[in-house]
């Protein structure tokens, strides 16, 4: 018998979506996602091809209490839909910041669910910060308007490391002010 700890942090309920914390079981529909490489490359941080390993690696390090990360998984079961079909997750920063990333698996683009996770976890602000920010790849505009559809403004452009595609690239980065 395998028994999961449960995570310090707040489940936020949206229309379709349950954002919830990852669970173990959870495991099978990430190495699916995640072995994906239209997804990987979306990512800073997912390699492709996913090596064996990392999902299990990537649970255990959202389930510590020493976290610098809360992932939450995008749960849409309630709307008669997959019980994953993506991840959110807000980094901590200091001074009450943090960065929000979030990614949704290819069969639910464009059906505004990571519109909806982000507004949700926007309007919820579990970690009461006072900004919030956000970076996307200048070659995935769907993103970026979710993040101006939800309040970020356009701070400028930056680049960043792709995991998955080897590279720097070019990235969209936003802001999102509380206070």
């Amino acid at each position: 018998m395998k028994i999961d700890t449960i995570v310090n942090q707040p489940v936020v309920e949206t229309e379709r979506l349950t954002l919830r914390p990852l669970r173990r079981s959870d495991r099978g529909l990430l190495d699916m996602y995640g072995s994906d490489e239209r997804v990987a490359r979306m990512t800073r941080s997912i390699p492709h091809p996913l090596p064996p390993g990392a999902t299990e690696a990537f649970i255990q390090r959202a389930l510590t209490d020493d976290r610098d990360e809360d992932v939450w998984v995008m749960d849409a079961s309630r709307s008669d839909r997959a019980e994953l079909v993506g991840l959110i997750a807000l980094e901590r920063m200091d001074r009450e910041q943090s960065e929000i990333g979030y990614w949704v698996a290819p069969a639910f683009w464009n059906t505004g669910l990571a519109q909806e996770a982000v507004r949700g976890l926007v309007e919820a602000n579990p970690l009461d910060n006072q900004t919030i920010f956000a970076s996307v790849f200048q070659d995935n505009p769907a993103s970026a308007r979710v993040l101006t559809n939800n309040g970020f403004q356009y701070l400028g452009d930056a680049e960043a490391f792709s995991v998955a595609r080897g590279a720097t690239v070019p990235t969209w980065t936003y802001l999102k002010k509380y206070r």
